[in-house]
């Protein structure tokens, strides 16, 4: 019988905007596996002392101490952790790293590389934590895990780690919650938000990477008797002054909103409210926030950038990220093309349906394998 080490100490901590996405898609494998998998093989989950997460059948580990906090989880993960898999086949570090002394042969999930291409969004300790310690994962790793055929090809690029060794398993949605809601729900929420009927949408932490600036300034370069209020979600992340100066450049104050936090339970509301979804982002490990609006029915209008044609295939409008007339004319042609909204409404839902979680667990499942296989 082939027994699995999930380390999920990741899920012990609070989602915040930076990890939602890796909570989301940790979780969502997991309560995936044991469908997936041969019938004699046997998972357990290793979580911090007070998780209640159920894991739909899994084996569920308790640390003896609480890992919610970084600090706490990297210690355990490292000092206490290695001491424990000794009953373990294969381990899989499901974010990022492994344990320095891991004797058992390994499987690590990686996500994205912002930590090297944009380490101001991470305190130094961790930055350098990450630095040296997903490198060497991957090294020692019998099979890499990328979630995009983009993080990919950066993990070979950044640590020579070759393509043949690493898999894509990319994340999914909930079809039973990101999808078209009936039109009452969403004039309702519209009213209780005291949200326009026609409005554009874009989600993300504010920081640079999110490529707002450029948003705003191709914004300002719609006419007003062509251009919709822009909503601009999200908290704020890192050096976001350049959001509100240029909001200020371009008078833009009457013109855009900015609700702060999203919770997740009202996602699907906000997206099928809006008219067209925007995400203009330089860099991203996938971009689930394209597949949610996609899976809404709510056109996207997307930049060229790292993962983004990926996900969004054939649906939508796909731009490169700084070119600013382009963008204008993006918006005004979604403004006005009635014709282009519908389109892009079902192509996107068509694109959505490539991505689910069982296709994601399936994928896992061939990696463990082929990670056996190679010992």
């Amino acid at each position: 019988m082939t027994h699995i080490g999930l380390n999920a100490h990741l899920l012990s901590g609070k989602a915040s905007y930076r990890s939602a996405g890796i909570h989301g898609y940790i979780y969502h494998t997991l309560v995936n596996l044991l469908a997936e998998a041969p019938q004699d093989w046997r998972f357990t989950a290793m979580v911090g002392a007070a998780n209640t997460l159920d894991l739909n059948g899994l084996t569920v580990r308790h640390s003896k101490w609480d890992t919610d906090s970084p600090i706490r989880r990297i210690l355990w993960e490292q000092a206490a952790q290695p001491l424990q898999l000794s009953d373990f086949d294969l381990y899989h570090g499901l974010a990022f790293v492994s344990p320095l002394l891991l004797t058992k042969p390994s499987i690590v999930t990686i996500y994205d590389l912002s930590f090297l291409h944009y380490p101001q969004v991470l305190s130094t300790s961790r930055r350098l934590y990450l630095r040296m310690f997903t490198a060497l994962s991957c090294r020692r790793a019998k099979r890499v895990i990328a979630i995009s055929q983009s993080t990919a090809r950066d993990v070979h690029r950044s640590f020579g780690i070759p393509l043949d060794k690493i898999d894509v398993a990319p994340p999914g949605y909930d079809p039973a919650v990101y999808r078209q809601l009936p039109e009452r729900e969403i004039a309702a929420f519209r009213a209780r938000h005291n949200l326009p009927e026609r409005f554009w949408l874009s989600l993300g932490t504010l920081e640079p990477r999110k490529n707002l600036p450029m948003l705003l300034q191709a914004y300002a370069g719609v006419p007003e008797n062509e251009r919709l209020p822009l909503v601009l979600a999200g908290g704020k992340g890192w050096d976001y002054e350049a959001i509100f100066e240029a909001i200020e450049r371009y008078n833009l104050s009457n013109w855009v909103q900015f609700p702060g936090y999203l919770p997740i339970e009202e996602l699907p509301l906000w997206y099928n409210s809006a008219e067209v979804f925007l995400y203009p982002s330089v860099f991203e490990g996938f971009g689930i926030p394209v597949l949610e609006a996609m899976a809404c029915g709510t056109p996207v209008i997307i930049s060229d950038a790292s993962s983004l044609p990926e996900v969004a295939g054939q649906a939508g409008l796909t731009l490169p990220p700084h070119a600013v007339e382009r963008w204008t004319q993006a918006l005004r042609q979604a403004f006005g093309d009635a014709n282009w909204r519908q389109q892009a409404i079902q192509q996107g839902l068509a694109e959505a349906k490539r991505y689910n979680w069982q296709l994601t667990a399936a994928q896992t499942i061939k990696s463990y394998q082929q990670a056996i296989h190679a010992q």
